[in-house]
């Protein structure tokens, strides 16, 4: 059987489509490596707060309320596109509404931090409502059976398309930095590459990409949101039914939060921790995704074989040693080691968590519970960043011990993972 074998696509599932379907990974990692990893937010904190007591805090604070506001409306958006059958249609509207906040922050210079905090806040909320919805799409196109190794194949190609996006971002800098600009003028400039990769790239997405689902009954007729959120409401109520995916959730939360700390603080720590300039931040997280886009690919192949649980348990026992060296550090060698071990759990967590969501939502409601499941990383997306903030602001700007903190999350995801019973789950299901 090859890598790409047709057997594992279900009935009338054409290769290009998952081609189209992972380049909207393709398109949308950049957003997260260049804003939210590796250039925008220790911009924000050095340049447009001007290295305030509180800009981390404030950082944070903005990245939560986008949270709040995808935790508020992106399930009911996808019960209504579930009801509708519009999941593609959504995906473009909210693709078009990422693209245009992720240009704006250009707008962002010195003392901006209103306008700074508005654009990243609505970036972030349009960015997080693309991945939920676009991965719903996941069981469509994959059997059960081989959900881990395509879930890998979206994921590692998005890591290509974030090396792309900060590699053109990177070769910039460094021209630039040659001229003798300062990050005033440069950091714009990287803005509009990212926002530009994005759009032209999630194109491939929505000429390749299928509207499997069909409008359910009266859904014309139905309420719009209104209607989908008396459903969500009732997805909550009656979540008994569905115990292991609650517990997924709650996994989920715990090990997310750990998760967004990384990717909304990671050069913030490099940068306030040890002294890393830009440049080396930059080049750092591009070996980076090196690790994720192989540990992603390799991983989903591996998930398959051991098993969803167990494999996203030993990427859990990874991340807590990665927050262990992270925290050991005191020189570029040993937190390199940290990076390059968070990569190779980065791309491994997040393919076996969708393929879990995959496994264990109904097939007729998969937009309403994967927006469960975005519900639950936005949630965790909150309390992580949040948490690290509050550390360092009443610290007095301890970072490690903030990193150490965030390791807990790790430990607590795996706690809770323990009880799920996949098998189970997969019943209900059904």
């Amino acid at each position: 059987m090859s890598l790409f074998d047709q057997t594992l696509l279900n009935p009338g599932v054409r290769k290009r489509e998952v081609f189209g379907w992972a380049m909207y990974d393709f398109a949308n990692s950049g957003y997260t490596t260049v804003v939210l990893t590796a250039v925008f937010n220790a911009y924000f904190v050095g340049v447009v707060a001007g290295n305030a007591p509180w800009a981390t805090l404030a950082w944070t604070l903005a990245l939560a309320g986008s949270n709040l506001l995808v935790i508020a409306l992106q399930p009911a958006l996808g019960a209504w596109a579930d009801r509708h059958g519009a999941k593609k249609r959504l995906l473009a509207a909210v693709t078009a509404g990422c693209v245009l906040a992720t240009a704006l922050l250009a707008a962002g210079g010195r003392g901006d931090v209103a306008l700074a905090l508005a654009a990243v806040l609505l970036s972030n909320a349009f960015y997080s409502a693309g991945e939920s919805l676009c991965a719903a799409f996941l069981p469509e196109l994959s059997t059960r059976e081989a959900m881990g190794r395509v879930s890998g194949w979206g994921w590692s190609f998005g890591y290509c398309g974030g090396m792309l996006t900060l590699g053109l971002c990177l070769a910039y800098v460094l021209w630039a930095q040659g001229q003798g600009q300062p990050a005033t003028q440069f950091v714009p400039v990287t803005m509009g590459i990212t926002a530009g990769v994005y759009g032209l790239a999630s194109l491939v997405t929505f000429a390749l990409l299928k509207e499997r689902a069909r409008p359910q009954p009266g859904a014309a007729q139905g309420e719009g949101i209104a209607a989908s959120l008396r459903r969500l409401r009732a997805t909550w109520q009656t979540a008994r039914a569905y115990p292991d995916f609650a517990q997924l959730l709650a996994c989920t939360v715990a090990y997310q939060a750990g998760i967004a700390v990384v990717v909304a603080l990671a050069a913030v720590y490099a940068e306030q921790a040890l002294g890393f300039v830009q440049t080396q931040t930059m080049t750092l997280l591009f070996v980076v995704n090196i690790a994720s886009a192989a540990g992603a690919f390799a991983f989903g192949y591996w998930q398959d074989r051991v098993g969803h649980k167990r494999a996203l348990g030993w990427t859990l026992v990874g991340w807590i040693g990665m927050t262990a060296l992270a925290l050991a550090a005191t020189t570029p060698g040993l937190f390199w080691a940290a990076a390059l071990l968070a990569g190779l759990c980065m791309g491994s967590s997040q393919s076996a968590g969708r393929a879990l969501v995959g496994l264990l939502a109904p097939p007729a409601r998969l937009g309403e519970f994967f927006g469960l499941w975005t519900f639950a990383t936005r949630l965790a997306a909150i309390a992580g960043p949040v948490t690290y903030g509050l550390v360092t602001w009443l610290t007095g700007g301890n970072h490690r011990l903030a990193i150490g903190v965030t390791g807990l999350f790790f430990v607590l995801g795996l706690v809770l993972l323990r009880p799920l019973d996949l098998r189970r789950g997969q019943a209900a299901a059904v």
